[in-house]
C-alpha cells in the first residue's frame, strides 16, 4: 500500500501502482469529471502517473488556471494532427505554448497562407470531438528514430539525437497519431474544447538559424471557453487598432529608418509629447528631492569591466576605438595595450563616479541622483519593435545612495512618488514583484540574503501586495518590478526600484558614518516610465493616438467657416497662445465639415468653429474630439476651460 496526501492535510492508502486517474475517481465522480491533470509534488503531471508513497498530490481542473497551460500543449498537438491529415507529406518539428496561445512549426514544399487556416480549424474540431485518449509511452532512441525515419519526420530524428543519453523518449498518442513530447497531457483531445483559434502564419528557420531551411510557422490562440476567446481576440483587435507605430505615421510623430535601426527620428508633433514627459517628470522628481546631473555617453571600457557591466552586457554595447588602428584584439585593452570606449547601455556606474567625487558624510544621505540619460544597446534586428524595444533610449534614471537604515523608508519614498505619477498618467491598476537572485549574478550568497531580506522587509513595511518571481533580478542585486494594466487590459513592466550592496563595493563608493568610520553605502537603482521612449508608446497605444490635452501636439484648432471670420480666428489664437496653448488656424478654402473631420482624424482635443454669430457675440462653437454635436460657449470661457485642462497634472489646483 501506498499512502497520499492532499493539500489540505488529509491522507489516503491506495494499492501499489495506483494513478491519478484512480485516486479522483475514488474520491468523487464530479471531482473525476472536471479533474484534467495532476500536481504531484509541486509538479505538473498527467493523470495517468502512476504515484509513490508519500506523493503530495493536487487535482488540475479544467477551469484552473493552470490548465490553460496545457489546452494550449494540447491544441498544439491537434494542429499538428489536423496538418498531416489534411497534408500527409508534411513533417511537423516543434510546437511550443507561448504567451497567449501556441504554434507549430511545419515542413512543407509549399508554404501555409492564411486561406488555409479555416481549412485547418475546421479539421481540429473534427479531431476534438473524436475526444481519443492522451497516452504515453516511453521509448528506446534507436526505435524512435526507426519509426520517425520511416514515417519521413527527419526533423524529428535531429531532435532525438538532441536529447542527452540516459533521458527517456516520451511519444504521446491520440488515436492512431504521435508526437515525441516532454508532456504532460489532459485526459483526451475533447478536453482541450473548442475556444481556439488560428491567428496567423510566418516563416521562421529551423531552430532559429537563418543557416537552416525556412519552416512554415502556424501561430494559434486557445482559451478555457469562448468567453474568454472572445475578450481575447477584441483585445487583439483593439491592439492593431491602437499599434503605436501605425498611429505614429498616421498623427505624424516619429519614424524610423535602415539607417539608423532602432533609434527614432522625432517628427516636431512626437517631440512635443517627449518634452512635455520629460518636463513632467523633471518636476516630480524635482519636488522628491533628487539633484539632476549629466553623465557622459562615452566611457573607457574599464569602468564597465571594474563594475562588471563588461562581462554581463558586452555583447549588447556598442564599441568603439580610442587611439587604436583597429579592434581585432580586445583583451589588449585590459592590459593596457590599447583602449576601446562604449556607449553606455545603462547609468550606474557613471552616477557611482559622481558620488565619489569629494567626501561624503552619513549627514549627506539619503543623496537622491536623477538623469534623463541617453543609453545605447546593441539589440539584434529582428528584437526592435517601434519605441516599445530601441537601440537607443532615454531613460528617466535614478539612484539613490542611502544607508542600510534607511532602505525602507526610501522604498515607501518612492512607492508613493511612483503612484503618485501612475495615477496623474491615467495608470491605476499596479501590480509588484520581487525578483530575486538569478543564475548569473555578482555577489556573495550572503550579500544576497541580506539585500533580498531588506527590499521584502521595506515593501513590506509600505503595506503593499506583492508576488515573488524567482530567478529574475538584477545580475547585481534584487528588484521590485511595477506592472501597470492599459485601457484594454495589457500590463507593462515600467517601474523599477533595485537594492544593490556590490555596485558601491566594486566601484569603492563609500561615506563616513558618525563614529568617523568609512563605510559602503547601498544604492538603490531605479526607473518609473523606464524609457520615454517605451513609455511615450505605451501612452500612445493606452489613449489610442487620443492624447490627454497636456500632452497633445495640437491642442486647439480654430476654424472659421468662411474666410470673412479669419481675423476673429486669428484673434483667438493669439489669445490661447498667450496662454501658453498649443493653437493654430485653419484658415483654407474649405468646408467646415471637412476641416473639421481632418482635424478629428488627426486626434486635435478641441476644434473651436467660428461664424458670424460667434464674431458678433464673441462666443466659440467648440466641437470635442470623441463627442457628438458642439457647445456654444463665451471666447473667455471656452479659453478658461481648455487652460485647465492643458495644465500638466502635478500643476492643477487641488
Amino acid at each position: 500500500m501506498i499512502s497520499v496526501k492532499f493539500p489540505d492535510g488529509a491522507t489516503r492508502e491506495y494499492e501499489e501502482g495506483a494513478t491519478g486517474t484512480e485516486v479522483v475517481n475514488s474520491i468523487s465522480k464530479s471531482l473525476a469529471k472536471k479533474t484534467v491533470a495532476i500536481r504531484i509534488n509541486g509538479e505538473l503531471s498527467d493523470l495517468s502517473s502512476i504515484l509513490s508513497d508519500g506523493a503530495l498530490i493536487e487535482f488540475i481542473m479544467r477551469d484552473d488556471e493552470a490548465a490553460l497551460e496545457l489546452i494550449r500543449h494540447d491544441c498544439a498537438h491537434v494542429l499538428a494532427e489536423a496538418v498531416q491529415e489534411l497534408w500527409p507529406s508534411t513533417q511537423v518539428t516543434i510546437g511550443p505554448v507561448i504567451e497567449n496561445g501556441f504554434y507549430y512549426d511545419f515542413a512543407r514544399d509549399e508554404p501555409f497562407s492564411v486561406e488555409d487556416l479555416k481549412a485547418i480549424e475546421k479539421k481540429m474540431s473534427q479531431i476534438i470531438q473524436r475526444g481519443a485518449s492522451f497516452t504515453k509511452e516511453v521509448w528506446s532512441r534507436e526505435e524512435a528514430k526507426k519509426v520517425f525515419a520511416a514515417k519521413g519526420e527527419h526533423y524529428k530524428g535531429e531532435l532525438i539525437d538532441a536529447i542527452p543519453e540516459g533521458d527517456n523518449l516520451n511519444i504521446y498518442k491520440q488515436g492512431q497519431w504521435f508526437d515525441l513530447c516532454l508532456g504532460p497531457h489532459m485526459r483526451s483531445t475533447k478536453d482541450v474544447g473548442q475556444a481556439f483559434k488560428l491567428t496567423k502564419v510566418a516563416g521562421a528557420y529551423w531552430r532559429g538559424d537563418s543557416n537552416n531551411a525556412v519552416l512554415s510557422r502556424i501561430y494559434g490562440t486557445a482559451w478555457a471557453n469562448q468567453k474568454q476567446l472572445d475578450e481575447y481576440l477584441h483585445m487583439v483587435a483593439e491592439a492593431e487598432k491602437r499599434d503605436h507605430r501605425k498611429l505614429g505615421k498616421e498623427l505624424d510623430l516619429f519614424h524610423f529608418q535602415e539607417e539608423a535601426q532602432g533609434s527614432v527620428f522625432w517628427h516636431p508633433n512626437g517631440f512635443v509629447i517627449y518634452n512635455a514627459m520629460e518636463q513632467y517628470i523633471r518636476r516630480k522628481v524635482s519636488t522628491a528631492d533628487y539633484k539632476e546631473i549629466k553623465t557622459p555617453e562615452l566611457m573607457d571600457v574599464k569602468l564597465w569591466e571594474k563594475s562588471g557591466h563588461w562581462a554581463k552586457f558586452r555583447d549588447n554595447m556598442f564599441v568603439v576605438p580610442d587611439e587604436v588602428p583597429s579592434m581585432e584584439d580586445e583583451e589588449q585593452v585590459i592590459s593596457g595595450n590599447a583602449k576601446l570606449m562604449a556607449l553606455k547601455p545603462m547609468n550606474c556606474p557613471a552616477h557611482v563616479q559622481i558620488f565619489n567625487q569629494g567626501i561624503k558624510s552619513y549627514r549627506d544621505l539619503p543623496l537622491r541622483f536623477a538623469e534623463f540619460g541617453c543609453c545605447h544597446r546593441n539589440e539584434a534586428h529582428g528584437a526592435l519593435h517601434g519605441l516599445m524595444r530601441v537601440r537607443q533610449m532615454t531613460q528617466d534614471d535614478g539612484h539613490i545612495f542611502c544607508t542600510e537604515e534607511q532602505v525602507q523608508g526610501e522604498t515607501e519614498v518612492f512607492c508613493d512618488l511612483l503612484d503618485s505619477i501612475y495615477s496623474e498618467l491615467g495608470f491605476n491598476e499596479v501590480k509588484i514583484l520581487l525578483a530575486t537572485r538569478p543564475e548569473v549574478r555578482a555577489g556573495s550568497d550572503e550579500i544576497w540574503d541580506l539585500a533580498e531580506k531588506s527590499l521584502s522587509d521595506a515593501l513590506k513595511a509600505t503595506g503593499r501586495e506583492f508576488e515573488t518571481v524567482e530567478g529574475e533580478g538584477a545580475f547585481y542585486g534584487p528588484k521590485l518590478e511595477f506592472h501597470l494594466k492599459d485601457a484594454i487590459g495589457r500590463t507593462w513592466q515600467c517601474g523599477t526600484l533595485q537594492l544593490d550592496f556590490v555596485l558601491p563595493e566594486r566601484l569603492d563608493a563609500s561615506y563616513v558614518d558618525k563614529d568617523s568610520n568609512r563605510q559602503r553605502p547601498v544604492m538603490l537603482h531605479r526607473a518609473i516610465l523606464g524609457s520615454l521612449e517605451r513609455f511615450i508608446g505605451i501612452l500612445i497605444e493606452n489613449h489610442a493616438g487620443r492624447m490627454p490635452m497636456w500632452l497633445a501636439p495640437t491642442q486647439v484648432v480654430v476654424a472659421p467657416i468662411v474666410s470673412e471670420f479669419d481675423g476673429y480666428a486669428q484673434e483667438l489664437v493669439a489669445q490661447l497662445k498667450a496662454e501658453g496653448i498649443r493653437a493654430i488656424s485653419d484658415l483654407r478654402n474649405e468646408k467646415i465639415n471637412y476641416k473639421v473631420r481632418e482635424h478629428s482624424h488627426a486626434k486635435v482635443p478641441a476644434i473651436f468653429v467660428v461664424g458670424e454669430r460667434e464674431a458678433n457675440e464673441g462666443t466659440v462653437s467648440v466641437r470635442r474630439l470623441g463627442q457628438q454635436g458642439q457647445s456654444v460657449k463665451s471666447k473667455e470661457e471656452a479659453i478658461i476651460e481648455i487652460i485647465k485642462e492643458a495644465t500638466p497634472p502635478d500643476l492643477r489646483q487641488a
